[in-house]
């Protein structure tokens, strides 16, 4: 017998105006947001890599929402995705608590690794915070790209792009 979660997981790419962008999820939420990327392919290889699920043919409301969202925020609108369900089933208290500070940023709101370390009730971990960002499964919906290095540096980005990516979304905001 096939389980639910089975059922309502699945992976889409799909196109924006500034690349092509792909999602993963399960019942219980996002499990996976891959930034732009020149093509399709590049995209579909990761999400594979990462979620390993299979394309699903029915989408759950809230998905295809989602990728209306992201669109709209590619495309230069402002977009709280606070409210995404996400699962992160598999992580760490420590990066869940980075995770759930992150989230509480608002639409073009930085802060510094340091910071955000000291509101997830983890002050002095930056270097760790940034370990924790660098890892992040979902990013945009937990909004990495607004946390900087001291200073006002931009720090790193793990995203395709890396700085410049990073550099690119915030202005967009």
């Amino acid at each position: 017998m096939e389980s639910t979660s089975q059922a309502t997981a699945g992976h889409e790419v799909f196109e924006t105006v500034i690349g092509f962008m792909g999602i993963a999820w399960s019942e219980a939420g996002l499990t996976r947001l891959c930034l732009p990327q020149r093509n399709r392919d590049a995209v579909e290889r990761r999400l594979l890599r990462h979620a390993g699920s299979a394309g699903s043919s029915a989408q759950p409301q809230w998905v295809t929402e989602l990728i209306g969202s992201i669109q709209a925020y590619a495309a230069g609108e402002d977009i709280d995705f606070s409210g995404v369900p996400v699962d992160l089933t598999g992580v760490d208290d420590f990066r869940l608590a980075i995770y759930d500070a992150a989230r509480k940023l608002a639409f073009g709101e930085t802060t510094t690794y340091g910071e955000l370390a000291k509101r997830a009730g983890h002050a002095g971990l930056a270097r760790e915070t940034g370990a924790a960002l660098g890892a992040n499964p979902v990013p945009l919906v937990i909004p990495c790209h607004r946390i900087l290095a001291a200073g006002g540096k931009i720090g790193g980005f793990s995203a395709p792009g890396g700085s410049t990516t990073k550099e690119k979304m915030l202005a967009m905001e």
